[in-house]
């Protein structure tokens, strides 16, 4: 075993032995070390399950990190978009590594700029082992890149009476100080961090963003999808007392941690579940499982920090595709009926108040010529994803910011659905699970666009279009062809308000 093959970091805690693997597409760096499963956390299990994360303990030797370590996501999780594997064990915090050139520096002897990754998945699922995320082009291309695990469901943010609040945002945080701690035995630059996330990841880059407690930890900030959902302090306390109770036990440490953790699993996932009357609930009042406003950590909600002009020093690139959910109403039952319903009725289910209805089909009557199931599924995605993205880029004025949309129909399904874009944006088309999402045949011309925009990013801070300000709204909309449109997301401002 030589170094050529098998390299090896040596970190704050120990040595780490990673592997070389081949980058893709004939350019760049050809080939990328994989450091996976390392820890930076001690395992939150026994007395530390409901505890702050602690930071792992200096080990003896060589720890080898070439196999994923354990996921915060166990056994099946079902129908997935993003293939995201459950792995056994207890160690679940943990990063993984992708460096082109571990302990190198650049020839003005800075270290190459940093992208970490915060996977998806409702806060209660999702897995940073994805072969999605796997950071070997983005190492071609120059830039280091560092997927994080934390803890899920009510694990990482269930209230507990005398348990610290929002367990899985302070994973977060350990996994960043991890990375300004170690980054640099990689070839990485701390002072060159740029955060990025997909869906729940995307709304914990916007939480970060809106908080004192993370700003010294990143420099840059890109969401994909973002769910932008924070739960009140008392709304998490009444889902945390319940959910003790039906598990028969006090809403404490010593009493739930009795609870085995199928059984806490079982008990989640009627609360986690996704239907028309849970969204309803989650657009009034935010998520059961996830960052709470909690006095501490988040003293107030992320958007009325965001509002308040927190996170305006950091550059932001946001944006959705474009039909995240639509399939919940083309797909299936919901595709038969959803037609036999009339179109106002159909947006009072999803929450949208009286008087913007009418708004809002006239901004969408393109959509609604397509039948009322494309225009339910896209004010689902309104409601739930696109709107933010004006929202947002109208809190931070001026502040350097750029907006997006993924426009490109997928192959298989007609529509740019939700996780669409992910492959794209790693540039792993080539990828496992890929073609039953994308079809077989998506266009690598635009996922040559779109990672080299974000390797811009990355590297300077500018992905390559025009900024979006409160007076001036433009988006990039990646499409064949893609183009610069102004005030692209016009269709959703009706839900504004």
């Amino acid at each position: 075993m030589t170094a050529d093959d098998h390299p090896e970091v040596a970190t704050d805690a120990g040595v780490v032995r990673g592997r070389w693997r081949p980058t893709t597409g004939g350019r760049g760096a050809p080939r990328s070390a994989a450091f996976l499963g390392i820890p930076f956390a001690e395992p939150p299990v026994g007395a530390l399950r409901f505890a702050a994360p602690v930071p792992k303990a200096p080990w003896e030797g060589v720890l080898d990190a070439g196999s994923y370590g354990a996921t915060a996501q166990r056994g099946d999780p079902g129908v997935v978009l993003i293939p995201e594997p459950s792995i056994p064990g207890d160690s679940t915090l943990n990063v993984n590594v992708f460096t082109p050139s571990p302990k190198a520096a650049r020839p003005d002897g800075a270290g190459l700029p940093v992208l970490v990754w915060i996977h998806g998945g409702g806060y209660f699922a999702g897995s940073p082992a994805s072969p999605w995320y796997d950071g070997r082009n983005f190492n071609r291309d120059g830039v280091i890149t560092v997927t994080i695990s934390y803890r899920l469901g009510f694990d990482g943010f269930g209230w507990i009476e005398d348990a610290p609040s929002n367990r899985g945002v302070r994973d977060w945080l350990a996994a960043l100080e991890w990375v300004q701690r170690d980054i640099a035995a990689f070839g990485g630059d701390p002072d060159r961090v740029t955060i990025a996330g997909q869906s729940a990841g995307g709304g914990a880059v916007l939480t970060l963003l809106g908080m004192p407690a993370a700003r010294h930890l990143f420099h840059g900030a890109i969401v994909l999808s973002g769910v932008l959902a924070d739960a009140s302090a008392a709304r998490a306390e009444a889902f945390g007392r319940d959910l003790a109770a039906r598990a028969g036990v006090a809403p404490t440490r010593a009493g739930l941690s009795t609870v085995p953790e199928e059984r806490i699993l079982d008990l989640q996932k009627k609360a986690t579940s996704i239907g028309i009357r849970g969204l309803r609930t989650a657009f009034a009042h935010g998520l059961q499982l996830g960052p709470t406003v909690d006095d501490d950590l988040l003293p107030r909600p992320t958007s009325e920090a965001l509002r308040g002009g927190a996170g305006a020093d950091e550059p932001l690139v946001i944006g959705t595709v474009d039909d995240e959910f639509a399939m919940a109403f083309t797909e299936g039952p919901m595709g038969r009926i959803t037609p036999l319903i009339p179109a106002r009725a159909v947006l009072a289910a999803l929450a949208v108040p009286k008087p913007r209805r009418a708004p809002y089909l006239a901004a969408n009557r393109e959509i609604g010529a397509l039948g009322k199931a494309r225009l339910a599924g896209r004010a689902l995605s309104d409601k739930m994803f696109r709107v933010s993205v004006p929202r947002i880029a109208g809190y931070r004025g001026d502040a350097p910011t750029w907006t997006y949309r993924f426009s490109w129909p997928s192959g298989r399904f007609g529509l740019a659905g939700h996780c669409l874009d992910v492959p794209f944006f790693f540039d792993c088309l080539d990828g496992p699970a890929v073609e039953p999402l994308a079809g077989a045949h998506p266009p690598q011309s635009l996922a040559d666009e779109i990672h080299s925009a974000a390797v811009a990013f990355v590297t300077a801070q500018d992905p390559g279009w025009p900024r979006s300000t409160a007076g001036e709204p433009v988006s990039r909309v990646f499409d064949l062809p893609s183009s610069d449109r102004p005030d692209a997301y016009a269709s959703v401002r009706p839900l504004l308000g």
